[in-house]
């Protein structure tokens, strides 16, 4: 019997981020949806533009990505996975292999007034100690995956906590 193959090291998406976001959303690692199209959360059942889009009271999943993006610029959010490249057959994030994680150290230098860092899941939140050490606070959120299958209205309820803090002033 043949040894299974080895799937092609993968390289993620770049970060979202600039000189105004104040909030980081970082998922685990983009699935096969999201690297064909090169835009994060682009699995047509994934919860995340309507859940963003309802935080943030924008039609976020009715616009194309690069408004999407812009929309979420402005309301001082980016977007990275903790995950920046790795070995993986499919989407899952339990068949993650060899991973090479993000350095908080980047996006601090990209995005100084960074004040929170929001995971995407269990998977994403495995990395909030390196967020911490570099002087971040964090929130670990429900995963937005249609493979994380609590309804949708508690998702929703968990990701209002960052609407909340939007809606505070910039400290500083």
């Amino acid at each position: 019997m043949a040894a299974p193959l080895t799937p092609a090291r993968r390289r993620g998406l770049p970060p979202v981020a600039d000189a105004s976001t104040r909030v980081l959303v970082l998922g685990s690692f983009p699935g096969a949806a999201s690297l064909a199209a090169r835009q994060y959360y682009a699995h047509p059942r994934n919860h995340f533009w309507p859940i963003l889009g309802a935080v943030l009271r924008e039609p976020l999943p009715e616009l194309p990505y690069a408004e999407r993006l812009a929309r979420l610029r402005r309301h001082g959010v980016g977007l990275w996975d903790v995950i920046v490249s790795c070995r993986r057959h499919g989407s899952s994030d339990g068949a993650i292999r060899e991973a090479a994680r993000g350095d908080p150290a980047r996006i601090r230098r990209i995005a100084p007034r960074l004040a929170l860092v929001c995971f995407n899941g269990n998977t994403a939140a495995s990395a909030a100690p390196s967020w911490c050490a570099a002087g971040c606070a964090t929130l670990v959120l429900p995963s937005t995956s249609p493979a994380y299958t609590r309804p949708f209205a508690e998702k929703l309820a968990a990701w209002q906590a960052l609407g909340r803090f939007l809606a505070e002033p910039p400290a500083g």
